[in-house]
């Protein structure tokens, strides 16, 4: 940051207000990089200032910051609600993101129905069912699902069954004893809600009458000589020993914690969850995470916050080492429909779950620094050496890709594709159809740049609402001159580099020189994969259309339905050699009345 950035902020700093907010950290071009909130705006705001030792992260994020900008609120639990709903939507940088948090699967019962059924599902809403879970890692929902299918006799069918609708006869499953046939008994309305109560039973903790039912199938089947039957009860009972082997002793029975261990070696950070369901273990996960916060408290509440918008699921008990628990207290209860209890402990079983999670996340710290290392050189490090060797004026956190396809002059088509922080955002992803009747790539790039930038002006459509700080084209020196000529033409002030594929030069218009680089580097194989996945994209779209243009022209003709249509696609590839094609070489294809028809049409066309 330099000296006139600085005085300009800090000068700033001076009118700020010392009441509870959020703030906004902008760069240059005016993308929110980063969303914080403070008790006091201005103390918190004025610290990444100060020309203190701060974290890597923190001293990264300030270096690009240009301005800031603040929004005050009534209180703290306020301004964290804002917080967290604006890092959820604006996915700033360097915050903690999980836009691709694990959607961990639960088991969703609906009690208001008459027949209930067990689901599997990955969305939690606040429907009045029933949700248990989540359920990853040591416990595999499908073996407990299966366990659950051959232990209850409930209904797995998707019959919409209700005491007033059903079928006429039951399947299979009532005949095995694994089903009660509400679909067609309905007087076991009563029987079916005990069996749902077992379930639940079961999936709260309470393992024994799963237990002595599986036995007793096991033994009967043993009997029968259903050995293979017999077998698979035994290894359901199996699993019902791993869960009760997951039992904490010291924990009361039925009780719902989450544990959120942290550790830190001030570039890197590790949050560990622990998830105890029904006094069980059932899952642990680790995140590595990039948060420019200055606090360490404030990095674990805007870590818990963030999961708990992604996940919806939140378990009565939530067990942190953070010092002051009200204000994510009180958040949590705004977010559930039930109270939420937010435990520091310094002594107990409960202390000991929260050095058990601390102590994992400093295993899994220790384990992936060099992944980490790795992921930063393949994304920060990347741009921040492509910026320095490419001379470019900003560095490449959006670079887009375009690609122009076209099949001999017809059915011409070009992509945009989007690299943001060197990774696909493929929601920015963009198709056109290029108005030309000849092969003239120079044309269709120009069309299409013109296209993208006016778009940009109209901000009507969110993947073209940002300014890229990169523009990619395939091809060589003339391709690259043509898209600047282009970019000139229409005051648009963005770098832009070319990739020739033969020999992977990258081609720019500071210099006519091309600038070769080690077939191992990032940065190049970040432009390769940017390249390549705008060709993949725009190949794609135009074989859709070309497709779509076949299909038109042969639906015209009598006798010919889709079935047979793909055959002949498929066999001759275009319509121009189907055009070609004698009655006998389409006959084996279509038919002989059919091919007469074809043969007719075409025939027909050229007189």
């Amino acid at each position: 940051m330099n000296n006139e950035i600085l005085q300009r902020i800090k000068d700033k700093l001076k009118n700020l207000p010392t009441t509870p907010g959020v703030y906004k950290m902008l760069d240059m071009y005016d993308n929110i990089i980063y969303v914080g909130k403070a008790v006091n705006l201005k103390r918190r705001v004025s610290s990444y200032f100060l020309a203190t030792k701060k974290p890597e992260k923190v001293e990264q994020m300030v270096e690009r910051v240009f301005d800031f900008e603040y929004t005050i609120t009534s209180s703290e639990t306020e301004a964290l609600n804002l917080e967290s709903n604006l890092i959820h939507t604006l996915q700033p940088f360097y915050n903690i993101l999980l836009k691709d948090g694990k959607a961990f699967p639960y088991i969703r019962i609906d009690t208001k129905k008459d027949f209930p059924v067990i689901e599997v599902t990955r969305k939690v809403a606040k429907d009045g069912a029933l949700y248990f879970g989540p359920y990853f890692n040591k416990i595999d929902i499908k073996s407990l699902t299966t366990i659950i299918e051959n232990t209850f006799k409930l209904r797995n069918c998707k019959h919409n069954i209700t005491l007033k609708n059903g079928l006429k006869r039951a399947c299979l499953n009532y005949s095995m004893g694994l089903c009660l046939a509400p679909c067609v008994y309905k007087d076991c309305k009563d029987e079916y809600k005990q069996e749902i109560k077992k379930v639940i039973n079961f999936l709260k903790g309470d393992l024994s009458n799963a237990k002595e039912i599986l036995t007793n199938k096991m033994l009967n089947a043993s009997n029968l000589e259903l050995f293979e039957k017999a077998i698979e009860y035994r290894n359901h009972l199996g699993l019902i020993e791993n869960l009760k082997r997951q039992n904490i002793t010291e924990l009361k029975e039925n009780i719902d914690i989450d544990v959120f261990g942290y550790a830190t070696d001030n570039k890197y950070t590790v949050i560990s969850l622990l998830v105890i369901r029904g006094g069980k273990m059932v899952g642990t996960s680790n995140y590595s995470i990039v948060d420019a916060n200055i606090l360490a408290d404030d990095s674990k509440i805007n870590f818990i916050t963030q999961y708990y918008l992604s996940q919806k699921s939140i378990p009565a008990n939530i067990i942190t080492d953070i010092e002051n628990t009200s204000i994510l207290s009180d958040w949590l209860n705004s977010q559930s429909n039930k109270k939420v209890n937010v435990i520091s402990p310094k002594i107990g079983i409960k202390k000991k779950l929260l050095d058990m999670a601390n102590n994992n996340a400093k295993e899994y710290l220790t384990k992936t620094l060099t992944q980490n290392e790795q992921y930063l050189a393949k994304t920060d490090g990347a741009m921040k050496y492509l910026q320095e060797v490419l001379h470019l004026k900003r560095l490449p956190k959006r670079i887009e890709g375009y690609d122009i396809s076209n099949l001999q002059g017809t059915n011409t088509v070009a992509s945009m594709v989007v690299m943001e922080n060197a990774m696909p955002y493929k929601k920015h992803y963009r198709k056109f159809k290029i108005d030309i009747d000849q092969q003239n790539d120079f044309y269709s790039m120009s069309d299409v740049i013109k296209r993208r930038f006016n778009e940009y002006k109209l901000q009507r459509d969110i993947s073209f609402s940002q300014m890229p700080d990169l523009i990619l084209i395939d091809g060589g020196l003339g391709q690259l001159h043509k898209a600047k000529e282009i970019l000139y033409k229409h005051n648009i002030d963005v770098d832009v580099i070319s990739l020739a594929k033969r020999d992977e030069l990258i081609y720019t218009t500071k210099t006519n020189t091309p600038i070769k680089l080690s077939k191992d580097n990032y940065s190049l194989k970040m432009l390769q994969k940017l390249r390549d996945e705008s060709h993949r994209f725009a190949i794609t779209f135009q074989r859709s259309l070309r497709k779509n243009t076949l299909s038109s022209e042969l639906d015209k003709i009598e006798g010919l339905g889709d079935k047979r249509i793909n055959a002949l696609l498929k066999e001759f590839k275009s319509i121009e050699n189907i055009r070609k094609a004698s009655s006998f070489d389409l006959e084996h294809v279509v038919g002989l009345k059919v091919a007469k028809n074809i043969v007719e049409y075409f025939h027909k066309k050229e007189q």
